[in-house]
Parts: C-alpha cells; sequence; structure tokens
C-alpha cells in the first residue's frame, strides 16, 4: 500500500522467525543468541594474542564443513599464514575461500561474487577505504570500512564477524560509532599465559547480553569447557575459599586464593583478578573482628586468572584471608555467598538459585549466606548475619593456638609476660 506517495510494506508476517545458523560450538551459540543470524554483523575484540583469529577460523571451518560457504578476508595474515595454522588446527582448509583483507573494494567485490552465508574479517582495523585519506586503523577509516560492510550485509543477507582490537583499558579500539554500527558486541578475553579464555557477550540485538562461554585454548584450537573443572581445585588448603560469582547471567564456582605475611616494613597489597577496593575493604572489615592482617603483606588472586568483580564474593575472599591468617582451612565442601559492608554486615545477593545450583554442581554441600537465603536439595544452607559468624571455625583455630602459646609462655617466663591475658580479650570476642 501506499502513504503520501511513499510505499509501506507489512513490517512482520505470521510465523516470521530469526533463522539462526550453529557455529559448531555451543557456548558460543547461547552467547549469541542461538547462532549467527543472516545479515547481521557481529564485533569480537580482544587483546592481541587472546585467540581471535583462531576463534574466528574454527568457527568459519565448522560452517564450512556444515556446507555452509564462507569467506575469510585476513589483513594480518597472509594466504600462506592462514593454511598454516590450518594445518596446525587440524582444519581443511580447502574448504574455506580467501581474500587479502587490505583493501576494501576487493573484499566487497569479492563477497558480491562468492555471496557467501559468512565474512569473516580480520581485523577491521587493517582494513583501508581508498576512498578516506587516513592510515588504516585511524577513526575515518574504521568507521568507513564498518559503514560499507554492515551495507554489505544487510543488502545481500551475509552474515559478517569482524575481529577488532581493544585499548590497554580493554575497551574496544576505534570510534564509538564501530559498536553502535554492528547488531553484536563480543569480547573475547582471559590470560594469555593460561588457556582458560571467556567469550562475553555485550551488545546483543538478537539474544540477551551478558551470556558468556569458556573455553580452553590447546595446541589443536580452542575447545568449550566446564569452567568448575578449572577454577575449583576441591582440595582443603589454608588460604582458599570457594565464591559463587556471577559472569554474566551465569554463575561460577571459582576458588579465592589469600596469603597473609608479616612484614617489618610498610604492608603491601596486591590482587591478581579481584577488584582491589574490595580486597582492601575486606581486609579492613577483618581487622576490626580481630583477625590481625592490617600489619602483614596481602595477596589475593583468583583461580584461573579470571576477573572476578562481583561483590557477592566478598565473603569468600573474608573466609580466605582468615583462613590465610590462622593457617586453617575453611570446612571440607564449602562455599561463601554474601556481599560485605563497612560495619561487617553480610547482605544477601541475587540469583541465588542459579549460584547454587553451581555449587551443588561443583560438590559443594555447605554454603555460608545471608540470612534467609533458601537451600536447595543437597545443598545447606548456615546463615550468618556478620562476617564473624562465617568464620567461625578461623577464630576457634587462633584462639586454640594462643591459648597454647600463653601456657607455654607461663612455664617458661612466668605469668607476668601478659600473653594469657591478651589471649583471654581475645576469645572473649569469639575470635
Amino acid at each position: 500500500m501506499a502513504a503520501g506517495g511513499v510505499e509501506v510494506t507489512v513490517l512482520v508476517h505470521d510465523g516470521d522467525e530469526d533463522q539462526r545458523v550453529s557455529t559448531g560450538f555451543a557456548g558460543v551459540d547461547r552467547v549469541l543468541g542461538g547462532g549467527l543470524v543472516p545479515g547481521s554483523v557481529a564485533l569480537l575484540a580482544g587483546e592481541p594474542g587472546i585467540g581471535k583469529s583462531t576463534l574466528l577460523l574454527q568457527v568459519v571451518a565448522n560452517l564450512s564443513a556444515a556446507g555452509l560457504s564462507c569467506l575469510l578476508a585476513s589483513g594480518e595474515e597472509s594466504r600462506g599464514q592462514v593454511a598454516s595454522r590450518a594445518r596446525r588446527l587440524g582444519v581443511d582448509g580447502a574448504s574455506v575461500s580467501f581474500v587479502p583483507g587490505r583493501e576494501l573494494p576487493s573484499v566487497v567485490a569479492a563477497a558480491h561474487t562468492s555471496r557467501p552465508f559468512l565474512l569473516a574479517v580480520d581485523s577491521v582495523q587493517t582494513l583501508r577505504d581508498p576512498d578516506s585519506g587516513q592510515v588504516p586503523g585511524g577513526p575515518a577509516q574504521v568507521r568507513s570500512c564498518a559503514d560499507a560492510l554492515v551495507g554489505l550485509a544487510k543488502a545481500l543477507g551475509v552474515a559478517v564477524v569482524l575481529t577488532g582490537h581493544v585499548t590497554k583499558d580493554g575497551d574496544v579500539a576505534g570510534p564509538r560509532t564501530l559498536e553502535h554500527a554492528v547488531d553484536v558486541v563480543l569480547t573475547f578475553d582471559g590470560d594469555p599465559r593460561s588457556g582458560l579464555r571467556m567469550l562475553t557477550g555485550g551488545k546483543n540485538r538478537f539474544g540477551a547480553e551478558g551470556e558468556v562461554a569458556w573455553l580452553e585454548m590447546t595446541a589443536r584450537g580452542l575447545h568449550e569447557i566446564d569452567p568448575s573443572d578449572v577454577l575449583v581445585s576441591n582440595q582443603l588448603e589454608p588460604g582458599a575459599a570457594v565464591a559463587l560469582p556471577r559472569a554474566g547471567r551465569r554463575a561460577l564456582a571459582v576458588e579465592v586464593q589469600a596469603l597473609v605475611a608479616p612484614t617489618q616494613g610498610p604492608p603491601r597489597r596486591h590482587v591478581t583478578g579481584l577488584d582491589p577496593r574490595r580486597f582492601h575493604l575486606v581486609a579492613a572489615v577483618l581487622e576490626r573482628a580481630s583477625i590481625p592482617v592490617g600489619r602483614a603483606d596481602l595477596f589475593g588472586a583468583s583461580a584461573g586468572g579470571i576477573r572476578v568483580d562481583d561483590p557477592a564474593c566478598d565473603l569468600a575472599l573474608a573466609a580466605a584471608l582468615a583462613s590465610a591468617a590462622t593457617e586453617r582451612p575453611p570446612p571440607e565442601a564449602s562455599a561463601f555467598v554474601g556481599e560485605v559492608g563497612l560495619t561487617g554486615v553480610v547482605r544477601g545477593v541475587a540469583a541465588m538459585p542459579a549460584r547454587l545450583s553451581v555449587a551443588r554442581a561443583a560438590g559443594i554441600r555447605t554454603v555460608f549466606a545471608a540470612p534467609g537465603t533458601e537451600g536447595i536439595d543437597g545443598v545447606r544452607i548456615v546463615p550468618v548475619h556478620h562476617a564473624k559468624e562465617a568464620l567461625t571455625w578461623a577464630g576457634a583455630s587462633r584462639r586454640h593456638a594462643e591459648q597454647a602459646e600463653g601456657v607455654r609462655s607461663t612455664d617458661i617466663d612466668g605469668p607476668t609476660n601478659g600473653r594469657p591475658e591478651r589471649a583471654k580479650r581475645r576469645s572473649d570476642l569469639g575470635f
């Protein structure tokens, strides 16, 4: 029909449904919202060397093996380098079409000629539009190339995946219009020194934001894993406690670790994978609760080097620090969930059913959490109002050690040294 001389068509027909195509990775499909959508544009961003090109090549190979035509445009690697990578990964390179990805017109022309299901561009920062005066990677170049590829995707119904670099602050490099132009923004990160990788969904026009897929980099490429097998050791060691943070929309069982080392100089604080501000806050609360950590070097880390910034990990961090200070491990098969305030009060957190389900799958039988938390089959809840209540096992250990120290000093030096009295004052506090 027409309205004011402009042709108008029906936007939605009965039975219309987004077509989804699997990438061959169940976790990647979940992050994308169910798979790749024809005509969509996704940006895969990550640090250099994290594995973006490897993941892209494996996705292209999976789709090609399923009978879908794919075109890989690489401006960072030559045809020979891509073929060598494919051989290392055991990928059939003969099924993948390749075009040099330095010049935008040649990439667009190749896509118009072959009409692939997927056009993979590695990377958008190496692509150059001759009509733009800047060097590749400049804001004008990235904006122009991205706009051309988005237009190509919408006009031909070709799914486009672009890789992109990130800045030292972890933001996507290039103009902000790049993120606005694409349909999906994926972040690929992890510790380059280990094999653990995380694919996180940010902006997503075709699915829920915040989903996370876990992969491991091996000599044969990337493979999906259950993170609990890597992030929880299930060993009773002083200085380690299990937390149940959320990574995106998924809950995880992660071991947080702490080391308390006495020092004669100014105390140091160093953390890896944890929020330094939360770490300092929890340490101060423990000092108020008579766990002596204020005049010691404190070190904190998360297993696998992953970034854990969920306030629900506060209580687990307190348990790890208290365990390291008293050299006594937390109770067997236990986890700690709760946000610790400045007063030491433990606050409840959201999504507890999902967290407890993950705990049960990881072999956790006891969870220390805020009052009012409902348990599930196989997991016992120990309600704690204050951080001190969740650390009685550490307090009892320290009290017994101090009492024994006081008895020994009385036998040797007599009661005038004051140690028994000091031990008694601390035991009156429950620690």
